[in-house]
C-alpha cells in the first residue's frame, strides 16, 4: 500500500471528543490530503472529511446509570465497529478520550495487530489508575495534552508524547467584550455572569436549574448584574428554552460559548473541558458538578485527587472554588460569587493563577504536532 493511501479509523465520544477529532482530522488532511479518515464521532468530524459510521455525540450519556440504560446501544456500536476493523483493515486506529468504550474497543484493535494510538487519554491521575497497565499492554502510542501526564506514562514504560492542549487554538471569541456588549444590547455598567451548564442534556438538566436558582439569589442581593447562558449547539431549542422559562430571570442565551465567556466578569461552569476554556480566557469562576446518586456513590471512593476541576488539577492547588454534588447549594454558591465580585484584589489573584494555568497548557499547534506524530508512526 502506498504512503498516500493510508486509512485511519478514529473513535471519539462526546462533544469535546468530536471537537478535538475534527481539528486532528484537519491537521492530518493538511499533511496528507490522500489519507482516508473514518470512524465514530459527530458532525464536526464529519465536516472535517471523516466518514462517520456512527454519531456518538447524539448518544451523549454520562454516568454509570445512564450507561447501563444504554448498554444495548453500546454493544451494537461496539460490534459494528469491530466488524469495520475486519472490513476496511485500517493502518491505524486513533482513540480520543471516552475510556469506558475506547479501552474495551482497544482490545479488539490489539487482536487484529493494528497500530493503536490514544489521543487525549483517560484521566488515570484522577481515578481508574489500574487502567495504566491495560494501556501499556494495548496502546502503541499515547499522545497527551497535559505535561504532567507525560511523566506519569513514561514512569510506566509507555511510549508517550506531550503535544500541548488543543484548546489553545480553539478558544477564540468572535469579537471583543465591548463590541459584544453593544451587539447584544447588554449594559456595560453591570457585572455580567455567564452560566455554562454543560453540553449533554442530562448534565444541563442537573446544572442549569441549580445555576438559575443561584443567579436569582445573586440578582436579589446585587441588582447591578446581568446573566448570559451558554447553550450547546447539539441541544434542542425546545429543551433549553423550557428550562430557562421556568425561572423568572432575564438571561440571554448564546450558542457561541466563547462569546458567552468573553462577555463575563464571572462564570458558573460545569466541571469538565469548559473550565479550561474559561481559564484560557482568564475569567474568574466557580466550578459546579452534580451527577446521579448511583454514579456518585460508585465514583466517589475511586477519586484519588482532592478536587475535580481541571483548572485546579493543572494548577496543582485549588485556585477556584468547587461546589460538587451535595455541596452544590444555591445559597452557598451565590454567597461565594457575591464575595468574589466584591473583592477586586481576590479577582486579580485568581486571574494571575489562571494565567499560570494557561502557560502550563503548552503552546498553540497541538493538533498539528499530534498529526505529525501519528503520520510518523505510519
Amino acid at each position: 500500500m502506498s504512503q498516500d493511501k493510508k486509512t485511519i479509523l478514529i473513535v471519539a465520544g462526546e462533544a469535546s471528543g468530536d471537537l478535538h477529532g475534527a481539528y486532528l482530522a484537519q491537521a492530518l488532511k493538511k499533511l496528507n490530503p490522500e489519507i482516508k479518515l473514518c470512524g465514530a464521532g459527530g458532525s464536526l468530524m464529519q465536516n472535517s472529511e471523516v466518514e462517520i459510521y456512527y454519531n456518538f455525540v447524539d448518544l451523549a450519556v454520562v454516568g454509570f446509570w445512564e450507561v447501563l440504560k444504554n448498554l444495548r446501544k453500546f454493544k451494537t456500536i461496539f460490534k459494528f465497529l469491530s466488524q469495520k476493523l475486519d472490513e476496511i483493515h485500517p493502518d491505524a486506529v486513533i482513540l480520543i478520550d471516552y475510556p469506558g468504550f475506547n479501552l474495551r474497543f482497544a482490545r479488539e484493535v490489539k487482536k487484529r495487530n493494528i497500530k493503536l494510538i490514544y489521543y487525549i487519554g483517560p484521566q488515570i491521575w484522577a481515578w481508574g489508575g489500574k487502567r495504566i497497565k491495560l494501556i501499556k499492554n494495548l496502546v502503541d502510542k499515547m499522545i497527551v495534552i497535559f505535561k504532567f501526564e507525560e511523566g506519569l506514562y513514561k514512569a510506566h514504560g509507555i511510549d508517550v508524547t506531550f503535544v500541548g492542549h488543543p484548546l489553545l487554538d480553539i478558544v477564540k471569541p468572535s469579537s471583543t467584550k465591548t463590541e459584544l456588549l453593544k451587539k447584544y444590547a447588554l449594559s456595560p455598567n453591570k457585572k455580567t455572569i455567564a452560566l455554562l451548564p454543560g453540553s449533554r442534556e442530562v448534565e444541563v438538566e442537573r446544572h442549569l436549574p441549580l445555576m438559575l436558582k443561584t443567579a436569582q439569589l445573586i440578582a436579589k442581593k446585587n441588582p447591578a448584574v446581568q446573566f448570559v447562558v451558554s447553550q450547546a449547539p447539539n441541544l434542542s431549542e425546545d429543551f433549553f428554552s423550557s428550562l430557562l422559562s421556568s425561572f423568572q430571570l432575564p438571561a440571554s442565551s448564546f450558542k457561541n460559548s466563547y462569546d458567552c465567556l468573553e462577555l463575563a466578569d464571572f462564570v458558573l461552569v460545569a466541571s469538565g473541558t469548559a473550565t479550561l476554556e474559561t481559564a484560557i480566557l482568564e475569567k474568574p469562576m466557580a466550578i459546579i458538578y452534580k451527577t446521579s446518586f448511583l454514579t456518585w456513590l460508585i465514583a466517589k471512593p475511586q477519586i484519588k485527587i482532592p478536587y475535580i476541576g481541571l483548572v485546579n488539577v493543572v494548577a496543582g492547588e485549588k485556585i477556584v472554588p468547587e461546589f460538587i454534588q451535595y455541596g452544590a447549594c444555591p445559597r452557598r454558591i451565590a454567597q461565594k460569587v457575591l464575595d468574589l465580585l466584591g473583592n477586586p484584589r481576590k479577582q486579580e489573584e485568581i486571574g494571575e493563577n489562571l494565567r499560570k494555568v494557561r502557560e502550563k497548557l503548552g503552546q498553540p499547534g497541538a493538533a498539528d504536532r499530534a498529526a505529525k506524530t501519528i503520520l510518523s508512526l505510519l
